[in-house]
C-alpha cells in the first residue's frame, strides 16, 4: 500500500492491523483515535498507550457525531453517518500526511451483521485490509496473542451510541448516564458488558461466565452503581451479551444498508 492512515481504536482488530502496518512500513503508518463522548477515556488512553509501544506515530482527532441530527436520531443507519463524518477526517489527514490509504479493523466476519459504516468506507475509498485477507476474529485474535499483543484476548468494545434502541435519540445526557454506568460496572471486575439504554430501564448484558455474579454477590453492588448513574430501574437480559443485540429488532430492509 505504500503508506497508510488506519483508523485505530485500540480494539483487538485496529490493533493488530496497526502492529503489522507498523512493521511493514514504519513511518509511512499514522494510527488516528478518535476522540469523541460517545468513546470511553480509558479506551483513548489505552490506544496511546500500545502506540507507544509498538514505537508507530499516533495523533487523536476530535470527532462530532454528536452534533449531526442525522445521528442523533438514531435511525438504522446511524453508524453511516458517523463513519462517514470520520473516516471524512481521516482523509484530510492523510492527505495532510502524504499518505495514499485510509484503512480500518473491518474484518471478515463483519459480513455477516448489519453493518452501515461499510458503505460510508466504500463511498470514501477507505480499505479494509484484514476482511480482505479472509481473517476472522478468531483469526485476529489468534495472530495477536503469537504477536504479543495485550489485546488478543480484549472484550469487544464498540461506542456507547450502540447502547440506543434505533430511534430512541442519543442525547449527551444518556451518553454520559450510559458511560459511568459501565464503568463502574467494569471496576467490580466485569470484561464483558454493556448497559443498554432504555429510558429509565438499564438493561445489563453480560458473558455467561459473570452471570452469576451479577444476580450473586455482586447484585447489591450492580444495582447501587446503576441507580447511582441515573437509572430508576435495573434489569439483568437472561440471554447475556451477544454482538449486536439491538440489530435484533431490524427488518431485512433495514438491513439493506450493511450489504
Amino acid at each position: 500500500m505504500g503508506g497508510v492512515v488506519i483508523g485505530f481504536s485500540g480494539g483487538v482488530d485496529s490493533s493488530y492491523l496497526y502492529a503489522v502496518a507498523v512493521e511493514v512500513l514504519g513511518e509511512r503508518t499514522l494510527g488516528v483515535t478518535a476522540v469523541s463522548e460517545t468513546y470511553p477515556e480509558r479506551e483513548r488512553r489505552e490506544a496511546e498507550a500500545l502506540a507507544r509501544a509498538l514505537g508507530g506515530r499516533h495523533r487523536l482527532v476530535v470527532s462530532e457525531e454528536l452534533d449531526l441530527p442525522a445521528f442523533t436520531r438514531n435511525p438504522p443507519d446511524r453508524c453511516y453517518h458517523c463513519k462517514r463524518e470520520l473516516f471524512g477526517r481521516l482523509r484530510e489527514v492523510a492527505r495532510e500526511e502524504g499518505l495514499p490509504w485510509v484503512a480500518d479493523g473491518t474484518n471478515a466476519d463483519d459480513r455477516s451483521d448489519h453493518r452501515p459504516g461499510r458503505r460510508a468506507a466504500r463511498e470514501l475509498g477507505v480499505r479494509s485490509p484484514l476482511e480482505e485477507a479472509g481473517l476472522t476474529k478468531d483469526d485476529i485474535r489468534e495472530l495477536s496473542r503469537r504477536r504479543g499483543l495485550p489485546t488478543w484476548d480484549k472484550p469487544a468494545m464498540a461506542c456507547l451510541s450502540s447502547r440506543f434502541p434505533y430511534g430512541t435519540p442519543i442525547t449527551r445526557p444518556a451518553v454520559a448516564r450510559v458511560g459511568r454506568a459501565e464503568e463502574g460496572l467494569r471496576a467490580l471486575g466485569l470484561r464483558v458488558l454493556r448497559v443498554r439504554h432504555h429510558g429509565d430501564v438499564a438493561r445489563i448484558e453480560v458473558g455467561p461466565d459473570e452471570f452469576p455474579r451479577v444476580v450473586g454477590d455482586l447484585r447489591d453492588e450492580v444495582v447501587r452503581i446503576v441507580k447511582d448513574a441515573g437509572y430508576a430501574y435495573v434489569a439483568v437480559d437472561l440471554q447475556g451479551y451477544r454482538t449486536g443485540a439491538l440489530n435484533e429488532t431490524l427488518s431485512p430492509e433495514d438491513r439493506e444498508d450493511s450489504l
